[in-house]
């Protein structure tokens, strides 16, 4: 079976399992060939755990919750050294870190000392303890959820963290028809009447996605594209409308990249093998909208991120 129609294979599954998210679903596949992270930000109930559950159980890999708590410490996510008394020497414990599908559940409700010891983790796949550098599996994804910064109990995220995650997803209540769907799937489920799940993919199949993902053909019309959206978040005031009295910072150079990556899993989930500017205004939402900072007037006026990007592409357009 050909790489891609063993993650189309994924999509259908994860889309039955969790019904009324497809947009939630693509962008997590695309994170997943474009190996990079995932912040699912959503109001409770709204599937962030169950999708990220689903995805572990059609990959064959090592899964790993992670609870984030006011009161976890960093060696509870990275791990510590344990003394050996028989030995005297002190041995390397893992922490649940070192799984490859993460889940960092309520990632905002742990402090921010927590929320520094994810940060090498995820740039450059390994973790320091105690002078000494272990390396992460090479399938590593964080899929991290959170709710509202606005809730109780919650507490903003580093930039530089928010920086680390290729994509911004925001999970939205399913639409009424999807419903009833969902109360019957549910049921379903309790009473042991759901279907067998498929067989779960390997590995290496990952790895075969993501080769052909960076194949992909990027012309030098949409490299500039995307350049010209990441440039316009940094200097607003050279255009009309809103977005030089809603941007206060713009993205970052892995802004660039991400749309790149995504780009490009975006259009090898839809069969091509070019990058198109459809495809690059597909994932620019998940891409920018949690790397551009908003003035205090955006704010006040309750103008969203999400809505700061839409203005974006309406203002910068493929040449």
């Amino acid at each position: 079976m050909e790489p891609r129609e063993s993650i189309l294979n994924i999509s259908k599954a994860m889309n039955a399992a969790v019904i009324g998210q497809q947009d939630v679903v693509e962008r997590m596949l695309v994170a997943l060939l474009a190996n990079g992270h995932v912040l699912m930000e959503g109001l409770p109930g709204t599937a962030k755990t169950r999708s990220v559950k689903t995805l572990s159980h059609l990959v064959d890999s090592e899964f790993s919750r992670i609870q984030f708590t006011p009161d976890l410490l960093p060696s509870d996510v990275t791990g510590s050294e344990i003394y050996r008394e028989q030995s005297a020497t002190f041995d390397f414990q893992q922490g649940p870190i070192f799984g490859n599908l993460i889940l960092a559940d309520e990632i905002n409700r742990a402090p921010a000392k927590v929320q520094a010891a994810l940060l090498e983790a995820m740039e450059e796949r390994q973790v320091t303890v105690s002078g000494q550098t272990h390396k992460l599996p090479e399938l590593f994804l964080v899929l991290a959820t959170q709710n509202p910064i606005e809730q109780e109990g919650t507490y903003p995220l580093p930039e530089a963290q928010m920086d680390r995650f290729l994509l911004y997803v925001r999970v939205d209540y399913p639409a009424g028809e999807n419903e009833a769907e969902i109360l019957r799937l549910v049921r379903g489920e309790k009473s042991g009447e759901s279907s067998a799940p498929p067989t779960k993919i390997d590995q290496q199949v990952v790895f075969a996605a993501r080769q052909q993902v960076n194949a992909v053909h990027v012309a030098e019309a949409a490299e500039k594209y995307i350049v010209d959206l990441v440039l316009a978040t940094r200097a607003p005031e050279k255009y009309e409308g809103n977005l030089p009295k809603w941007i206060r910072l713009g993205a970052s150079p892995r802004g660039t990249l991400a749309l790149d990556a995504a780009a490009r899993a975006h259009a090898w989930l839809a069969g091509q093998y070019f990058v198109s500017p459809d495809n690059i205004r597909a994932v620019a939402p998940a891409c920018l909208a949690h790397r551009v900072h908003l003035t205090y007037e955006a704010e006040a006026a309750g103008v969203t991120r999400s809505e700061v990007i839409e203005e974006l592409l309406k203002n910068v357009v493929p040449v």
